[in-house]
């Protein structure tokens, strides 16, 4: 008891001689204000310092977006002078159909891949109908449907060498990318059907088929019970094996497959018009800054990486990053704000949860849980918790969809290239420590530092991949 007086009493003595010495210094400066000098001093703080708390910097924004305008205009009219115009519509048609331009061949395999594409969803549907009308066990049914997956990713690399074909780059690596998407669909379709059947088969035969009031999958697990009006429209285990039900899941902006997706109820027509033209006209602008930017940038980077001549490297590495990192800001907002938005908005697809706020990130784990979020929340679905449920940690876990994803990432460039590398299996697999040096940045200097290490490793990694490829690609397919 007596310490805790003393204690208490300190504090009384402090907070006097605080209020004490607020008290002088309000008279000191009323005293000023006083004098015939005519004062125009006062405490204040910088503004560029932190302890002034000011934050309109919208000046200094406008004058750095004009200092970039400035600076795009100025690369733009040196790339025209010195390489002309290079943008040329027509031989995207040529290449994307896998026209062989030198041999005059009217072979088009990548349309022939592509077509194809729809043949292992209808063998998957099959297989599940089998399942659900007990034709196959399910032991064997999973079995054929793992076989059915893996031959289908493989398909790619199976018409690359054992046909005579003549594939080009674009050509294949459009086939690599719609059968990669298609090989992630058709593993959360089976996954979740073998979900519903596990949940079914935990119910009592008297219960499988008595009313409409038999709750679905997700209700059966969690032990609630639905009501009839609820239930009405609600698509059941096994009655969602129809060719319809799949073909909408192949369709949707989704990898992730439900029995009962959320719509929406009307089609707005303003803001589909508004995605079609971005669609359009991002899709035109992409191909123009390939041809006439992006290609001259990398081809002229070959020789500084043959010689290892390091200051020359990084001078290239340097002008390279700016078209690489522009193109890949076009190539996120085509592809995961227009085309989705457009395919949700034709199908009445509700969901629009296609990416977070990933510039803001502030480390690397928040970049990658937020700017490709269908892939995010199929990697969690799939492949984390499935994971996690088999006892193994978080980490261990992590580690499983970095692998995963590092994987499919490297088969999207050794595929369409025809040649095996690991830079990108190893650039996915670095992401894990530099999620760990991000995280030190932001705990030590803060968040904003934090961030500049995720913008720092978008920005320089992927043109550091870029040229490391296209050298080893053009010493294996190129003359000296």
């Amino acid at each position: 008891m007596g310490a805790k007086r003393e204690d208490n009493s300190l504090r009384y003595r402090r907070a006097q001689s605080v209020t004490t010495a607020e008290d002088i210094t309000e008279k000191e400066n009323k005293a000023r204000r006083l004098q015939y000098d005519k004062p125009c001093h006062r405490p204040r703080d910088s503004l560029f310092s932190w302890s002034s708390q000011f934050t309109n910097f919208t000046g200094l924004v406008n004058w750095g977006f004009l200092m970039l305008t400035i600076s795009g205009l100025r690369l733009c009219l040196e790339n025209f002078l010195k390489y002309g115009i290079r943008v040329n519509p027509f031989e995207w048609i040529i290449v994307l159909t896998g026209y062989n331009d030198e041999n005059y061949k009217h072979e088009y395999p990548s349309i022939i891949l592509l077509c194809f594409s729809g043949v292992p969803p209808v063998v998957c549907l099959l297989i599940e109908k089998a399942i659900a009308a007990e034709l196959f066990s399910d032991k064997l049914g999973e079995s054929l449907q793992i076989i059915t997956i893996l031959l289908e990713i493989s398909l790619p690399v199976i018409a690359l060498h054992l046909t005579n074909q003549e594939f080009n780059i674009v050509g294949i690596s459009t086939v690599c990318m719609v059968y990669l998407i298609l090989f992630l669909k058709l593993w959360s379709y089976c996954q979740t059907n073998h979900w519903c059947r596990a949940a079914k088969s935990k119910q009592s035969n008297s219960l499988r088929r008595q009313s409409l009031s038999v709750p679905n999958c997700n209700a059966l697990v969690n032990g609630e019970d639905v009501d009839d009006e609820v239930v009405t429209g609600i698509v059941q285990y096994p009655d969602n094996l129809k060719l319809g039900d799949l073909f909408y899941f192949l369709l949707a902006p989704t990898l992730c497959y439900e029995l009962n997706f959320p719509r929406t109820n009307r089609i707005r027509k303003r803001f589909l018009i508004k995605r079609i033209v971005e669609v359009i006209f991002g899709m035109n602008l992409v191909m123009a800054l390939f041809q006439q930017w992006m290609i001259p940038a990398v081809t002229n980077a070959l020789d500084p990486f043959s010689q290892m001549d390091y200051i020359r490297i990084t001078e290239r590495l340097l002008k390279l990053a700016i078209p690489n990192h522009l193109l890949w800001l076009c190539f996120f907002y085509l592809t995961f704000h227009s085309f989705l938005n457009l395919m949700g908005e034709l199908l009445h697809f509700a969901d629009r949860n296609f990416y977070g706020d990933w510039w803001n990130a502030r480390n690397i784990s928040v970049f990658w849980s937020s700017w490709n979020m269908p892939v995010h929340i199929w990697a969690v679905r799939h492949v984390y918790v499935p994971v996690s449920s088999m006892g193994y940690s978080k980490g261990v876990s992590a580690i499983m969809v970095f692998f995963i994803s590092a994987f499919f990432h490297e088969y999207l460039v050794s595929v369409p290239l025809q040649m095996f590398r690991v830079w990108a299996f190893l650039g996915m697999m670095a992401q894990p420590p530099l999620a760990v040096i991000s995280k030190v940045f932001e705990w030590r200097l803060g968040a904003r530092w934090g961030n500049m290490v995720v913008w720092s490793s978008l920005i320089l990694g992927q043109p550091l991949a870029i040229m490391m490829y296209y050298h080893d690609y053009a010493l294996a397919h190129m003359k000296p």
